[in-house]
């Protein structure tokens, strides 16, 4: 199969419509006609219904998103255009976090190749092909990370739920090289270890790499971790606060995070496994107090339908984490749910504060780190939002 002979999608009105928004996606109920099953079917040329040249783009024939707009220009989608493309990506990172040992090298549609995550681990890269014709292409990308990055290895992670959506079978195989199970890696002063083979994501949370430092920075006193995992926020906490309570409800994560603690000879760090609705309300009942609350918890929302529950979720748990806070505490509160926008994240916090009768002031409004940039006019792209506030009373 050649994988750069496109194939021919036309679009209908409402596709047409959408494409000129700018956003990269194409549903499926914006596409009128796709060529029939070629074998080449990874790439499509997009035409309006008049015939008219629109772009190109890459197909998922099982997905809702059908199409994933590359480019709309008429040159080539070749290896050389892929070469430009991580070569781009591969710069951006190079003059944004210059030296960093662990980030992530492509962001998909923020870099303009839809479908497609690679995070580098030192010399390692963990690749993911989240999308029909991306996955199609894998093995020209290996090849081309092999020239550009000179990787000792390449890891496919293909194992993420979403490629059942296009109908991709989920596995982890080596690309390139051999993959070890885990790989060390400084945040700060910080030493840790990606577990690259059955860790979360491609083996640790890249996207929350400055939200550690911060927390790092604005740690004193008591400092409560929740939904730890292997301690990231808890051990940046631990070198300017005189205690942290890192809690999560998974006892693999916490064993990893005692190591952490251990190789880097921190000792103020206290690892508790318990659900975290549970642990909250037990310390507000106690009368516990704290300088820090941190609240990173996974997903609540993984689609649209989820959001109503997820929202009573965010509020009980930063309620309970207001209640714990003394005057002049920090809350960092985090959210990794798309469908959870910032001004829907703004009423939640409103909301709690007004229940627990605190008054906060925001101190940051951030996001995730800069090798995750978020694309205009592609609001999935902004998915992680992180606030710091400050009580007040």
């Amino acid at each position: 199969m050649n994988p750069y002979a496109p194939a021919l999608a036309r679009l209908n009105p409402h596709g047409v419509a959408r494409w000129r928004t700018g956003h990269p996606w194409i549903y499926r109920n914006g596409v009128a006609y796709v060529e029939e099953e070629t074998g080449r079917e990874a790439l499509v040329r997009v035409e309006d219904p008049q015939g008219r040249f629109l772009g190109q783009a890459l197909l998922s024939r099982e997905s809702q998103i059908s199409l994933r707009i590359l480019t709309r220009d008429t040159a080539p989608v070749d290896r050389a255009f892929f070469r430009d493309r991580l070569n781009r990506a591969l710069g951006f990172r190079e003059r944004v976090l210059p030296g960093r040992e662990a980030l992530r090298l492509v962001f998909g549609e923020s870099d303009g190749l839809p479908g497609l995550v690679v995070d580098r681990y030192g010399s390692h890269l963990v690749l993911q092909s989240l999308a029909w014709g991306m996955d199609a292409l894998q093995p020209e990308i290996a090849s081309l990370l092999v020239e550009i990055a000179s990787p000792r290895s390449i890891l496919a992670r293909n194992d993420p739920s979403v490629r059942g959506l296009e109908g991709l079978e989920r596995k982890v195989l080596d690309l390139h090289g051999e993959t070890p199970e885990t790989v060390s890696y400084h945040e700060g002063g910080i030493t840790l270890t990606a577990d690259l083979r059955t860790g979360q994501k491609t083996g640790a949370f890249l996207d929350q790499v400055e939200n550690h430092l911060l927390a790092g920075r604005l740690a004193r006193g008591r400092v409560l971790d929740v939904f730890t995992y292997t301690g990231g926020f808890a051990l940046a906490a631990a070198g300017s606060a005189e205690e942290v309570v890192a809690l999560d409800s998974s006892g693999p994560a916490l064993a990893r995070a005692r190591r952490h603690a251990e190789r880097n000879g921190i000792r103020n760090v206290r690892f508790e496994e318990a659900n975290a609705f549970d642990f909250l309300k037990a310390e507000d009942r106690a009368g516990s107090a704290y300088d820090m609350v941190i609240l990173d918890p996974p997903a609540f929302a993984k689609n649209k339908r989820e959001l109503e529950s997820a929202l009573r979720g965010y509020k009980e748990i930063n309620l309970r984490a207001m209640k714990l806070l003394r005057p002049g505490g920090v809350l960092i509160s985090c959210s990794c749910s798309y469908h959870l926008s910032e001004t829907r994240m703004d009423d939640v916090l409103a909301r709690a504060a007004a229940d627990t009768h605190r008054s906060l002031r925001v101190l940051e409004r951030r996001g995730q780190a800069p090798d995750h940039p978020v694309r205009v006019g592609f609001p999935e792209s902004f998915y992680l939002k992180c606030q710091v506030l400050e009580t007040l009373t």
